[in-house]
């Protein structure tokens, strides 16, 4: 949390001399202070003497009426107290300018709303047992509801431990943990905000985690701290304009076209210049489908072999689309041991002049994990994923890294972890028009190959089953299907994790020494069933005498978002059950003729859960951190959305696996959404 730069242009808010108006809203879904009358009784006493129009409420279909309020207070709510429509009319209103107040326990309420965490700054994680006094520092003595304040403040409360949910809040207290914690509880640093406030959203909030005790709203310091903070988040009473809310539309806006179903497996797909969308499925067929015409038209079918995961799973259009026609195919010939990137034109009705680009060499004796995507970057260049073609089904869910002779097909060390091999990766290549490809400056190794593949831009992946490329930023994305391990080890390593990576540059992501946030694994003897010592992110070394590439690995990178099976308080709307993360592409507006998707969502990524059923988008910051998670289209009934699109005039394309795995299915299918 950074402090207070600009404190004069936020001390001018709330000067009005008309009065605020002012909902205390105080539901509970979990724990119910017993401090909650006095503190209903407190704000009552300062609105008959500050003339404030006051309600006071536990319903939260009240908060239909925020527009006719300037500020809100949540006095003490905890968890999941607010429905839907209660959750967009408090998004609305303080996009709208209006103000918040949270106390105490507000920052224990609404876990599954990211954005709710973002408003308060912080989320509750625990406390010590009963209430202690402490000492309390004003770190900002200008600051209305603190300037009051004596410089140390003695003060009994119970003392909330906080995860922070957003940085960039104006701390205006923080309390001494030395002064009330055992040493046993102590952490390294005793001073732990415990007020600030912030501009957010285009409202304003302010936060306070005192509150606990019934004595507080008797004592004339907080209660004055209570008032100031109520005053400057109202800001000047009646000034909402709710012509400024950017709330994420509603789902009746957004009309769907089934295009095609009873689909066998379909894969990946691409939206044409011509309004025209391709996709492929794993059997080998390539569709070409007409949504004015309402036509679908199989117009090639690709020998390919089937087995292990493997078969047509890939596809791109050229950015010259409109002028060669070029359509690439990533695909595994019937009697190739490999798995292999060509060029076709699209001509008519047919597929023509193919042309080899690549080969990735691809073992046939055990399965699993092919990648298989396809995209190009806002220069021309062509990035494709490939798997870590390694049985994973014979280490317990942990890092398959049996080193025993004749297992090598068990050792992913000998293809993500390897630097001479094209597996478990990312390449970025330049395709050329005669076929084949030439190696672009900026990969992870030389041009030279002296270090490593050249064409390697990501490595250490398991199974990048889908990548997309930010078409303005030049940032690659892509869902990395992890292992299976239902539970942490302690001696293995830990439960399996999904990701979602983004990779400004090359770099080493991790696998099979790392998952997730960079959570190590063991080395394992999977003769005696001993396991040694962990990984090392800042000195990786592959010593598996199966890697033919170099010892000491980059430094491993941590993913940019990681879930297990089982719910995580991080992303916390991800939920649980089974996993299989992609990504999908990044929306601009303006790249786009109508009628489009709102600006609400410019700038996200879209991303899919397959075995969820879900979309996702993702908000993404100025400097591309991640920002926040919402459902897309949380009220349409999906199957398995397997890869995702924008056409020319920005409707959402998506195919749809179905239910059962390794056939046709009825609700296989591409899906148009269209915003009205």
């Amino acid at each position: 949390m950074r402090f207070a730069v600009l404190v004069l242009a936020v001390l001018t808010v709330g000067c009005s001399n008309t009065p605020p108006s002012v909902l205390v809203f105080h539901a509970t879904a979990g724990w119910e202070h017993a401090s909650i009358p006095a503190g209903l009784a407190a704000f009552e006493e300062i609105a008959a003497e500050e003339g404030w129009m006051l309600t006071a409420t536990e319903d939260a279909a009240v908060l239909q009426t925020l527009p006719d309020y300037d500020a809100v207070v949540f006095l003490l709510t905890t968890r999941d107290v607010l429905d839907r429509p209660a959750e967009l009319a408090l998004q609305r209103f303080i996009q709208a300018g209006g103000g918040f107040v949270g106390i105490h326990s507000a920052s224990d309420t609404e876990f599954d709303w990211p954005w709710y965490g973002r408003l308060v700054g912080a989320y509750f994680t625990g406390h010590p047992p009963g209430t202690q006094e402490a000492v309390i520092t004003v770190v900002d003595t200008t600051f209305a509801a603190t300037a009051h304040l004596p410089q140390t403040w003695m003060h009994t409360d119970e003392w909330y431990d906080l995860r922070t949910t957003n940085q960039f809040v104006n701390v205006v207290l923080t309390v001494d943990e030395f002064s009330y914690k055992t040493p046993e509880q102590r952490p390294v640093l005793r001073e732990k905000p415990i007020a600030w406030y912030h501009e957010f959203d285009g409202g304003r909030a302010f936060y306070t985690a005192l509150g606990h005790t019934v004595e507080s709203y008797s004592d004339p310091l907080f209660r004055t701290h209570l008032r100031e903070a109520v005053t400057w988040a109202a800001g000047e009473p009646g000034s909402l304009d709710y012509a400024r809310e950017t709330v994420r539309p509603e789902p009746q806006r957004f009309e769907h076209t089934i295009l095609a179903d009873t689909l066998h497996e379909p894969m990946e797909l691409a939206a044409l210049p011509d309004g025209r969308v391709v996709f492929v499925e794993r059997p080998g067929q390539v569709h070409l489908v007409d949504p004015a015409a309402g036509t679908d038209l199989v117009v090639a079918e690709i020998p390919v072999y089937t087995g292990h995961e493997n078969g047509l799973i890939g596809m791109a259009a050229s950015p010259d689309f409109a002028e060669s026609g070029h359509l690439f195919l990533f695909h595994s010939p019937p009697n190739q041991s490999a798995n292999r990137v060509s060029r076709f034109t699209l001509s008519g009705d047919g597929l023509a002049d193919p042309v080899t680009i690549i080969d990735i060499p691809h073992q046939r004796e055990q399965c699993c994990h092919s990648g298989g995507s396809l995209a190009f970057g806002p220069d021309g260049l062509l990035f494709l994923s490939t798997g870590d073609d390694t049985n994973p089904f014979e280490s317990d869910g942990y890092a398959p890294t049996d080193e025993r002779p004749g297992r090598q097909n068990f050792d992913a060390q000998r293809t993500s972890a390897n630097s001479d091999d094209l597996r478990g990766k990312i390449l970025r290549i330049r395709p050329l028009p005669e076929g084949g490809y030439e190696v672009p400056e900026g990969n992870l190794f030389p041009a030279d190959g002296s270090r490593g593949r050249p064409e390697i831009y990501a490595m250490g992946l398991r199974n990048p089953f889908r990548i997309n490329v930010d078409q303005r930023t030049g940032y690659l994305y892509w869902g990395d299907l992890g292992p299976d391990a239902p539970e942490p080890d302690s001696t293995r390593g830990p439960a399996g994790h999904d990701e979602i990576n983004q990779a400004r540059t090359p770099g080493f992501f991790g696998w099979p020494y790392f998952v997730a946030d960079n959570k190590p694994y063991a080395a394992y003897d999977f003769a005696d069933g001993v396991a040694g010592e962990f990984a090392v992110g800042a000195a990786p070394a592959n010593e598996s005498p199966n890697s033919t590439g170099r010892t000491f690995l980059p430094p491993a990178q941590g993913a940019w978002l990681w879930y297990p099976y089982s719910r995580t308080d991080l992303f916390p709307l991800l939920g649980e059950g089974g996993r299989s993360a992609m990504a999908g592409p990044v929306y601009y507006a303006d790249q786009s003729t109508p009628p489009g998707l709102p600006t609400y969502y410019n700038g996200r990524l879209f991303m899919h859960e397959w075995m969820r059923n879900r979309v996702y988008t993702v908000a993404i910051d100025e400097y591309g951190w991640y920002g926040h998670m919402e459902v897309f289209l949380e009220d349409t009934e999906l199957s398995r959305p397997m890869d995702l699109a924008f056409g020319p005039d920005g409707r959402l394309f998506m195919l749809e696996y179905g239910q059962q795995w390794g056939s046709e299915n009825p609700d296989a299918r591409l899906r148009m959404i269209t915003f009205r």
